[in-house]
């Protein structure tokens, strides 16, 4: 058994709701979450700044010790997973990987759809992952930046929200999809909202639920569980100065953030 911590990060609070199918799966497991506040949104930036980012995070994590990376966002597992895994001698999990898996399980039709950001749609990182399983199969992406800035702000509801997700999604249905991958960590709050304009007739692919269960697999393949004697510990640092951690946070996670550690970008050059 090993009760070393689990590093989670994220370039803003999206990755709260992977943490949140984490604890769900491995709920013994100590865990690290980092959110780059400061400089989130990734998804605009250039893809080799935000694999500069990931890899300087991740270097954080491994330097406290933690046994298994997760890289909870998409558009840093886009430009970073292969970097990050070369460099570090420790398991390290993306978000692309299981959710195109489980995508290319769920269609029929073989013709797929994605909404994610501007760098993870750029990086055709779901692309390459599907075409590694199944070359017959058609993706087609949609970058929604507004649905990531409306989750950030809490806008969880209403007509404004449903109106920008159908209109995001109107170019996919023309492509005749039966499944929809979530390429953004951020959009499992409004999976509803999402499923709602699909009107049942697709399938939605959470990615974060199927993230969780790659950790728990690699951690039960390599034996490298916690024994669950001692309370599990979380830990929670972010860059910026303003913290939504404690406003927002919960309504990503679904439990209260009682301390949010400060860390400064310098050491993370």
């Amino acid at each position: 058994m090993d009760n070393r911590p689990i590093g989670v990060f994220d370039s803003g609070l999206g990755g709260l709701t992977v943490l949140r199918e984490i604890i769900d799966e491995v709920p013994n497991e100590n865990i690290l979450f980092f959110g780059d506040t400061a400089r989130f949104p990734y998804g605009p930036r250039q893809l080799s700044e935000v694999r500069r980012f990931a890899i300087s995070i991740a270097n954080f994590l491994y330097n406290q010790n933690v046994k298994l990376l997760v890289v909870a966002c998409n558009t840093a597992t886009a430009s970073a997973l292969p970097d990050i895994r070369a460099k570090f001698d420790i398991p390290v999990i993306g978000v692309v990987e299981p959710g195109a898996r489980s995508a290319v399980a769920a269609t029929f039709n073989k013709r797929i759809g994605v909404i994610a950001t501007e760098g993870t749609v750029e990086s055709k990182a779901y692309d390459n992952a599907i075409k590694n399983i199944d070359e017959k199969i058609k993706l087609f992406s949609v970058a929604s930046p507004l649905l990531v800035e409306y989750v950030e702000e809490g806008i969880l509801e209403g007509n404004l929200l449903s109106k920008t997700i159908c209109d995001y999604l109107k170019p996919l249905f023309k492509k005749n999809i039966d499944v929809l991958i979530l390429g953004c960590t951020h959009f499992p709050l409004i999976e509803g909202n999402i499923k709602d304009c699909c009107d049942g007739g697709i399938k939605v692919i959470n990615s974060a639920i199927e993230t969780s269960r790659d950790v728990k697999n690699t951690l039960a393949e390599l034996n490298i569980e916690n024994d669950g004697e001692e309370k599990p510990q979380r830990v929670f640092y972010e860059t910026g100065n303003v913290s939504k951690f404690f406003s927002v946070g919960r309504m990503f996670l679904g439990e209260k953030i009682k301390e949010v550690i400060k860390v400064d970008l310098e050491i993370l050059v």
